[in-house]
């Protein structure tokens, strides 16, 4: 078993890919569902990182969902996005309007900082540090 896909709420369907796509650099996979019978405008989107096998399915929130856009986790890191080149991955993200929260940090477990989506969410970017290889602050 394996986990394919996460549910992320949103407000809108397009300005939601054009973040995912455009600024994180996601592929779009999927986007159906206009005349699929689901009624009410619903889509299905999905989207991933490039060369990635799970993915977010992108859900317009209705009614009482719309509380929870921006804060599917409480506030807490709500995914962890990982990269195998930190530096690369950051200046590119940053470049298209990303917002970190901090600066890039050296952890015992790898580089990291936080970032925000375009509702609030937190997400963690990462790259693991390699067995073996020594953390430098």
């Amino acid at each position: 078993m394996r986990i394919a896909l996460t549910a992320l709420l949103v407000r809108d369907y397009d300005e939601a890919i054009g973040f995912y796509v455009e600024k994180l650099g996601f592929e779009l996979v999927e986007d159906s569902g206009l005349d699929s019978g689901q009624g009410g405008g619903k889509r299905w989107v999905m989207v991933r990182p490039k060369g990635g096998q799970a993915g977010l399915l992108l859900a317009r929130a209705t009614g009482d969902q719309a509380r929870a856009v921006g804060d599917q986790a409480g506030g807490r890191v709500f995914l962890f996005i990982e990269t195998d080149d930190f530096d690369r991955d950051h200046a590119r993200m940053t470049a298209a309007g990303v917002r970190f929260l901090e600066a890039p940090r050296r952890e015992p477990y790898g580089t990291v900082a936080v970032f925000e989506d375009l509702y609030g969410n937190r997400f963690d970017l990462i790259q693991p540090a390699r067995p073996g290889a020594a953390s430098s602050p």
